[in-house]
């Protein structure tokens, strides 16, 4: 007999049905009538299924009255109408195979709540917790979504580099990657490593970004998306910072910054409704224990049009704002959280899109506008969490990109490949970056963004 899941169990299998399941033991009660309840989880629902175990099974005694949160069993038996309350269908067992105990004195999930911060300390566990399960279910529903919605679209698929020779934010946060002997000395003349020897010929390190690789093939195929692991060495302890996590970065030829907005948009509001549809049980259980409002949230955030005002524009309101700002607001100044939450929460009350931002404190790679002062830049700011999405039109005209590498310090060298785009062929075009986690996180409401990864990588912890 084929195991079924406990979601099937729950929603579309009909009593009378003999089944089997399998899964970990969520709680066990014994009455004195001679029956054992107990509350079955596989990871497939938020809901458990509960077994119904008489004494006439033969391991009653010896096994069964044994068990323990955190044990395995495999359950075959009936599915029948429950004449309790709390669950429509239950199993009546007419065997229990106890595939694991756990030992109740060590086994660190009992009955009793434990707060996120200890459950960090047992990640091979975690998932078991109503918590946790439940943001790896919307995890991944969402990361198949992503994939639906650019499949729909025509979006091809390209897997970018993970190790490479380029630093896309021209911040220098990147992990190296090297053969050399850490402990051997560096050259004695330059006082430096001598990378010829290392295992590519040169520095290497890991992404920070597949932007520049994913340009490559959009300026060949028209319309890619990469979808991937980037990684960060920046020393940031915050609930908002990780080390290693994914990001989703699609990229369009012949597209200008209204098409990259308008692509922004459709991407965010079709991913909150797919949420919205396909994971209502988990969403209730956040919406009532991590973040009440947060489905309200959601669906404003579907049925409402993205308000889009220039950066100069955003700064005049917040200029004109009572609100007296830990960071002061001029003409220049890369936008605070607190100022993205102002715009979003308190003037435009939803998702705000800020467009054409000063050029001092935009990448090389973005378009000049015509003003000379600001580049064709965008970001998505949602209320609670502020920047989300982060893009751009590209610097399509070889003279202007070279003059930005000059301003910004930035060995042309370096980016040869990316700067034969511009020789052969240029075309206009556009993409932006989104933060998978942080997605993950403003759709569950969890606070820290190390709990909406299974494995979280930040400074001094791996």
């Amino acid at each position: 007999m084929k195991r079924q899941r406990v979601i099937e169990l729950l929603t579309c299998t009909p009593p009378g049905t003999q089944i089997k399941a399998a899964g970990w033991v969520r709680t066990r009660r014994s009455s004195k009538g001679g029956f054992t309840f107990i509350e079955l989880n596989d990871g497939s629902s938020l809901h458990n299924v509960q077994v119904m175990a008489f004494d006439n099974l033969p391991n009653y005694s010896d096994e069964i009255n044994h068990l323990y949160p955190g044990a395995s069993i495999a359950v075959t038996g009936r599915l029948v109408e429950s004449e309790g309350s709390g669950q429509s269908v239950e199993i009546k067992a007419d065997c229990i195979r106890v595939l694991g105990h756990a030992d109740p004195l060590n086994y660190p999930l009992g009955k009793q709540r434990i707060n996120f911060e200890t459950l960090r300390e047992v990640p091979h566990l975690r998932a078991r917790t109503n918590s946790f399960g439940a943001v790896a279910r919307v995890r991944s529903l969402l990361a198949h979504e992503i994939h639906r919605f650019f499949h729909e679209r025509k979006f091809l698929l390209v897997h970018t580099p993970i190790i490479t020779g380029n630093d896309c934010e021209g911040a220098g946060a990147m992990f190296q990657v090297t053969t050399l002997d850490p402990l051997a000395p560096a050259a004695p003349d330059s006082g430096t490593r001598n990378y010829a020897d290392d295992f590519f010929g040169r520095r290497a390190a890991l992404t920070v970004s597949g932007q520049l690789e994913g340009e490559t093939y959009a300026c060949a195929l028209g319309d890619i998306y990469t979808f991937g692991p980037t990684f960060r060495a920046e020393n940031s302890n915050t609930r908002r910072h990780l080390s290693e996590f994914w990001m989703v970065e699609p990229e369009m030829a012949f597209a200008d910054l209204n098409d990259d907005a308008d692509l922004a948009q459709d991407f965010l509001r079709y991913l909150f409704d797919a949420v919205l549809q396909q994971c209502s049980a988990d969403l209730e259980f956040f919406d009532k224990r991590i973040e009440p409002g947060l489905i309200a949230k959601l669906e404003h955030l579907v049925e409402q049009e993205f308000t889009r005002i220039t950066y100069s524009d955003a700064i005049a309101l917040l200029a004109k704002s009572e609100r007296d700002f830990d960071f002061p607001v001029s003409w220049g100044m890369d936008l605070q959280s607190e100022h993205e939450r102002h715009l979003t929460e308190e003037i435009f009350k939803g998702a705000v899109i800020v467009t054409d931002y000063p050029a001092q404190i935009k990448a090389f790679y973005m378009r000049r506008n015509t003003n000379e002062r600001t580049v064709a830049a965008m970001d998505v700011l949602l209320p609670k969490v502020g920047e989300i999405v982060g893009g751009s039109q590209r610097e399509e005209r070889l003279d202007y990109l070279l003059e930005a590498m000059r301003n910004n310090n930035v060995d042309p060298d370096n980016y040869t490949q990316y700067l034969d785009l511009r020789r052969f062929g240029s075309v206009p075009h556009a993409g932006f970056g989104l933060g998978f986690e942080r997605f993950v996180q403003f759709c569950t409401g969890m606070s820290n963004i190390r709990d909406v990864i299974p494995f979280p990588r930040t400074p001094r912890r791996l």
